[in-house]
């Protein structure tokens, strides 16, 4: 799929691309393909002269490979771009060309942030005015839905909280809570990966000396958020790491309530093994070997080494 969005009047308006007739007809500042098919991208090149990278191409990671300047003076930069899906945080990478007063972006998932730009700038006269506009504020948006997600993530941490702080804690629900907090720390991972690549990515555009006085205060901005969502990304990983000691605390508390129980069982069960031992033994002048009550006396004295010991030990509180 690609779109075209033309300036008119402060806004961005939206017009969808079916042909390269379409294309050619438009005066895009920013052209956004996601899924793209060879189809389109043939378009983008020859209407614009513009070699746009193919999807298994966007992962690459030597920083060569991912803020470069083209033969004709293009600007190639590729990002990752936080995406929160039903199994949790994912990094989704996507390509920006800037040539001259045009930005092509080129992504295979349809991100909120990309969404987010696309509503303001068409509800907000003013709010772009040429493609490196457009380019720095999908960087802005990215930092501030990153700012949402660690929001989510510290609502759902206080949730946690409750249910690992409380008075008992079974070990299916320890288990089932590290499972969420596992969840959240590769989520925070993500956050801390996405702001890092933003960070290059912008501070790549600020080196280009591309940007207009108001342009670099808007890029010095979305570094000086970035910055602040660093630290408290760092104050994050100390809370999961908190919280996933205390689980793991809890379940060892609970298994050694379970070898206790064993421990002062044994121990319980000595002085009757030991009244057992020497009533079985086969001496013959043994005093009460023939006697009427025998039998009887040494259950009850068996039941009574039982009873003082469990008495003694919960007395003593060991039982609880």
């Amino acid at each position: 799929m690609i779109n075209a969005f033309e300036l008119q009047q402060g806004r961005l308006r939206q017009i969808a691309i079916d042909s390269a007739e379409d294309l050619a007809r438009c005066r895009p500042v920013w052209v956004d393909l996601a899924e793209s098919t060879e189809q389109e991208r043939a378009w983008a090149l020859s209407m614009f002269g513009v070699a746009l990278p193919e999807e298994e191409e966007l992962g690459d990671i030597e920083s060569s490979a991912r803020f470069f300047e083209g033969d004709n003076g293009e600007l190639h930069i590729r990002s990752d771009f936080l995406h929160e899906g039903d199994a949790g945080g994912e990094s989704i990478p996507a390509a920006f060309i800037l040539k001259g007063e045009v930005v092509f972006s080129v992504h295979a998932v349809d991100l909120p942030q990309f969404r987010l730009v696309r509503f303001r700038a068409r509800r907000q006269p003013g709010f772009v005015g040429d493609a490196k506009d457009v380019l720095l504020e999908i960087y802005a948006a990215d930092a501030e839905f990153s700012a949402d997600v660690l929001e989510e993530i510290y609502e759902r941490l206080d949730d946690f909280s409750e249910r690992v702080l409380r008075a008992s804690l079974t070990d299916e629900e320890a288990g089932a809570v590290l499972t969420q907090i596992a969840k959240e720390e590769d989520l925070a991972g993500h956050i801390r990966r996405n702001l890092m690549d933003t960070r290059r990515a912008v501070s790549f555009l600020m080196r280009k000396r591309l940007l207009n006085a108001e342009q670099n205060e808007d890029a010095r901005q979305i570094l000086r958020d970035i910055g602040s969502l660093e630290g408290h990304t760092d104050f994050l990983f100390d809370k999961l790491n908190f919280l996933m000691d205390a689980t793991v605390g809890f379940i060892n508390i609970n298994q050694n309530k379970i070898i206790k129980i064993f421990s002062v069982a044994s121990v319980a069960m000595l002085p009757p093994t030991l009244v057992a031992s020497i009533y079985g033994m086969n001496f013959e002048r043994l005093p009460e070997l023939r006697w009427e009550y025998g039998y009887p006396f040494a259950l009850a004295l068996m039941a009574v080494s039982v009873a003082l010991p469990f008495w003694y030990f919960h007395h003593k509180g060991w039982l609880k």
